[in-house]
């Protein structure tokens, strides 16, 4: 298959774009490096540094008659989404509108969207959340992938355009960037390791669904092959509160620190953990990799990139 993957020099976009190619598919990548990496993009695949928004993107279309665009650029920090509504709004929507027009003119047979499992859901009513569960989103970022999620429900009824949409929990794992936009878990595991204090944001109890990168990349090489669309949950169903992942990093790093604490951010769920039942019954997929494996997978990753 022709397949484009917006921000594919990404933390995700990138071992996705390696899944791709190692399965045989021939694979562009649009990414203009904001937060995207060089060191990240694979050889094999033909790279544009380009924003997913800009006019130019057409060409990139019209040559490469796409079987499937897997779109994963976006505005990923939900506190900047707080901080900066219009600009969240701007990267999300607009650029995610942009690219469903040249699918549907180009004529790309299957979207492939990256939305939340976390954010979407606002505060939990049930845990773990079933994709049946009601968006509530607290944040801009939450309410932008959600409006993805409309427009594509938009797209199939009016252009019949195939989409898989995955929610997905707190992805981690290595080619994470500690900084920017990072998860807690790249931003723990590196300052342990530099032997600085890493702050827990408010009581340290609030939880999250830990899943790994290579979990979320089987995902999205198995949507490739399912028939007609739907939206999936990619997550662990196991809860962990901040504190204990604090704990579990400091073990695995061998340093002692103790928890030290700081306000908590404005915009951040106090609970969040997904249900991947209807992931597992459609698609054939289960999170493979257990939170102690793959902390210690990254761990070992930063450690040999210091």
């Amino acid at each position: 298959m022709r397949i484009l993957v917006t921000g594919g020099a990404g933390f995700i976009g990138s071992h996705i774009v390696d899944a791709y190619l190692q399965e045989g598919h021939e694979v562009s990548i649009i990414d203009d490096l904001s937060s995207g990496k060089q060191e990240n993009i694979n050889p094999q695949a033909k790279f544009f540094k380009i924003d997913v928004g800009a006019t130019e993107v057409e060409d990139i279309f019209k040559q490469g008659r796409f079987d499937v665009v897997n779109h994963h650029a976006a505005q990923m920090d939900v506190r900047k989404s707080v901080a900066d509504p219009i600009f969240d709004a701007r990267v999300n929507i607009l650029g995610s509108l942009k690219l469903l027009q040249n699918c549907v003119k180009y004529k790309v047979k299957k979207f492939i969207f990256a939305s939340t499992g976390g954010a979407i859901y606002g505060e939990q009513e049930k845990f773990p959340a079933p994709e049946s569960h009601p968006t509530k989103p607290l944040s801009p970022y939450g309410v932008s992938k959600l409006a993805g999620e409309h427009y594509l429900f938009f797209y199939k009824m009016t252009y019949n355009m195939s989409s898989i949409i995955l929610r997905y929990a707190n992805v981690y794992g290595p080619r994470q960037d500690p900084h920017g936009e990072a998860g807690v878990v790249a931003i723990f595991a590196q300052k342990l390791l530099r032997g600085e204090q890493p702050v827990i944001n408010g009581d340290g109890m609030q939880s999250r669904d830990f899943i790994y990168v290579g979990d979320v990349v089987r995902a999205n090489v198995l949507a490739l092959s399912c028939n007609g669309g739907g939206v999936f949950n990619i997550g662990s169903s196991r809860e962990t509160t901040i504190k204990q992942l604090f704990k579990e990093l400091a073990d695995i790093a061998v340093v002692k620190f103790q928890e030290k604490y700081g306000p908590p951010k404005n915009g951040e769920q106090r609970r969040s953990v997904i249900d991947f039942k209807h992931a597992q019954k459609v698609l054939g997929w289960s999170p493979q990799v257990s939170l102690e494996e793959g902390l210690g997978k990254t761990v070992d990753y930063f450690k040999s990139n210091r």
